[in-house]
């Protein structure tokens, strides 16, 4: 038997024990599961900080070094393991904006508190296991008398253990010895996602986001979330050395405009979470929620006010040219003919556009603002305005113009040409946001960066650019159809993109021309009408003009199909090459399904659907589609969960289908 003081030395010794299990250096890795433990992030937290990542035990990247160099020290170069906690997490949320209206966020977490042995600073990563990806972040506390940091690089590497078949934005920059220089990270993001090898891409350029690779293990896009207060991330890829095949692709970070480094930040702060969509399969990627999940929740308390739907177009691109109450009264009409809620007003509808002397509160002689938004309300349709950035900003015109907006009934803003996505026009994105969820506008970016989760945070931020779109027909034949194909595995990955589909004037390859009025669009009417099914946004802006939609095959389907979703589920898909998928909207369910330069058939399973009958409507490329691509077909029937459905697609093509259960 012990005696007292014995039995208290053991208590002591014990407890000494488990604290050290949590606090003390650790010389082995740490890893961290994904809830099915199917990935796998090992971390090495002594000497130079590391992580790497299998799945189902195969490897995806091999050691990747972690980091940040900041003005007065360098984090990751030589660690030590302050604490580790560990937590799980399986909750939902509502999403009534997106590709489900309830998300799931189940992952596991392992958060690392580490000192650098050098200057002693203290700093945590935390990385998030998910079935379908993992996260990771870099926060840095306030402590020692620091208020602030300046960050002169991110030491961020995701080193391949292969040199894989990747997709990525085919964009030319400044070459890496001109880093510093704001033209290198400038630009609109609207570029092709092309089919190349890592080792392909150029070591002394950047490549923006997202990136698709396929390695031996899965399918795996890089991305990042939760972007706010921080410069955005882009990559670019180390010299291979040594004969090897592997490739590493290296953060870089658009530079602050005032020439503090890249990112100038109050203390305490978190970097966005650079995030790996993994999926077996390609399209498990477009189903995921990842880079929602790592988003910060809503910070509007009450967002019934935000409607999703679709938005007629009083475009240049439709070919009208014209900015007069007459012309957009036309689209106003048709909109209301349509059932959609919105009409865009585009730009030139107000006074000294991109000049010193812009009034956003001041329309053209030839736009009488209040004789449209009477018509407007008469006919149930809510407007919104096209804005030029540099005008909203100077001497802050947005918070008169905002007010007033909010006071004529406007809906929302398009604002364009912001070409950047440093820190600072980063946190414009917000402040604007901010403004006009305080004044209940939706806000449309154009000229932007990729998405990255903002839509949670501020769902008001309905819809964003960033993506080589409709758009391009009117000038160029780069909206090819295996672009458009390659999108939802790439671009739409991020988030929501505004492509603005619905152009009627459909041209084949060698049909196509460009720099005409009314604009033409490449590929068939039936593959335009799949790009409301197959590409997210809650705003769903049509691109065509009136008199080309009215009344033409194809645009019933229009009138029915909704721009946000219960459910989404890609039944086949290969990137680049074909897509099909469904959504749920209440009982009802929408296929879409698109394809390249090339005819197929996909035989598509209908076992998504419930029990009992179901009639099934069905627009498709008619048989001669391939030389006259307006043409389409649709076919109405009764069909059951244990029917088999063969879609037959033309060059460039593709089709819809509405699923409504019989009583």
């Amino acid at each position: 038997m012990k005696t007292p003081s014995c039995l208290h030395s053991w208590i002591i010794l014990f407890a000494l024990l488990c604290l050290g299990a949590a606090a003390a250096p650790a010389d082995n890795p740490l890893a961290l599961t994904s809830p099915d433990g199917r990935i796998a992030v090992t971390v090495n937290p002594t000497g130079a900080l590391v992580y790497r990542v299998t799945v189902d035990g195969v490897a995806v990247l091999n050691d990747s070094h972690l980091g940040l160099r900041l003005r007065d020290g360098e984090l990751g170069r030589n660690t030590e393991l302050v604490k580790t906690d560990r937590r799980d997490i399986d909750t939902t949320w509502a999403n009534p904006l997106g590709k489900r209206s309830k998300v799931r966020d189940h992952h596991r977490e392992l958060s690392l508190t580490l000192r650098e042995r050098t200057g002693g600073r203290e700093f945590q990563v935390l990385f998030r296991a998910f079935d379908d990806g993992v996260g990771f972040r870099y926060a840095l506390p306030a402590g020692a008398g620091a208020k602030d940091v300046v960050v002169e690089e991110e030491l961020t590497e995701f080193a391949f253990t292969a040199d894989n078949l990747c997709y990525a934005g085919d964009h030319t920059h400044v070459p890496a010895e001109e880093y510093d220089m704001r033209s290198g990270f400038a630009g609109s993001q609207e570029w092709e996602y092309l089919r190349q090898r890592l080792s392909d891409l150029p070591v002394e350029t950047v490549t923006g986001l997202p990136l698709l690779t396929h390695t031996p293990a899965a399918w795996v896009a890089l991305t990042e979330a939760d972007l706010t207060d921080w410069s955005a991330l882009w990559l670019a890829r180390a010299p291979q050395v040594g004969g090897t095949t592997a490739v590493t692709l290296r953060a870089r970070l658009a530079p602050r405009l005032d020439g503090q480094g890249l990112v100038k930040a109050t203390l305490p702060h978190e970097t966005p979470w650079r995030v790996l969509l993994i999926g077996r399969e390609p399209g498990r990627l477009i189903e995921s929620d990842l880079v929602l999940n790592l988003s910060a929740p809503s910070q509007i308390a009450d967002p019934s006010w935000i409607k999703p739907g679709l938005m007629a177009w009083d475009s240049w691109w439709s070919g009208t040219g014209k900015k007069d109450t007459a012309t957009m009264k036309q689209f106003i009409q048709f909109a209301s003919e349509m059932g959609w809620a919105y009409q865009l007003v585009d730009g030139g509808w107000y006074a000294g556009i991109r000049t010193a002397g812009a009034d956003l509160t001041k329309p053209v002689p030839a736009v009488d603002m209040e004789e449209l938004r009477r018509f407007a309300a008469e006919k149930g349709v809510r407007l919104w305005l096209w804005l030029y950035w540099t005008d909203v900003d100077q001497h802050d015109a947005y918070k008169e113009a905002f007010a007033l907006y909010e006071k004529w009934g406007i809906a929302g803003v398009k604002i364009d040409f912001m070409d950047r996505d440093d820190q600072d026009m980063v946190n414009w994105y917000e402040k604007i946001t901010r403004a006009g969820a305080e004044h209940h506008l939706l806000v449309n970016f154009h000229g932007a960066y990729k998405p990255t989760g903002m839509i949670r945070t501020w769902p008001n931020q309905i819809t964003r650019e960033g993506i080589l779109g409709n758009e391009y027909n009117k000038w160029s034949s780069r909206v090819t159809a295996e672009h458009r194909v390659t999108l939802p595995f790439t671009r739409f990955l991020a988030g929501p993109g505004d492509y603005t589909p619905g152009g009627f004037l459909n041209r084949t390859a060698t049909q196509h021309q460009t720099r005409v009025n009314p604009t033409q669009a490449l590929g068939t009417r039936a593959g335009q009408l799949a790009l409301f099914v197959c590409y997210d946004s809650p705003i769903m802006c049509v691109s065509d003009h009136p008199d080309h939609l009215r009344d033409q095959p194809g645009i019933d389907f229009l009138k029915v199909v909704p721009t946000v979703w219960d459910e989404t589920q890609v039944l086949s898909g290969a990137v680049g090459e074909h897509l099909v998928m469904v959504r749920r909207s209440g009982a009802e369910w929408f296929l879409g399904a698109l394809t390249n330069d090339v005819t197929r058939v996909c035989s598509t399973k209908l076992d998504f659907l419930g029990e009992g009958k179901w009639t099934m409507r069905w627009w498709h490329d008619a048989r001669d589609s391939n030389a006259n691509p307006e043409h389409l077909e649709v076919e109405e029937r009764t069909v059951t969960a244990g029917e088999t459905l063969n879609l037959r697609l033309s060059p460039g093509g593709g089709a819809v289908v509405r699923f409504v259960r019989q009583p």
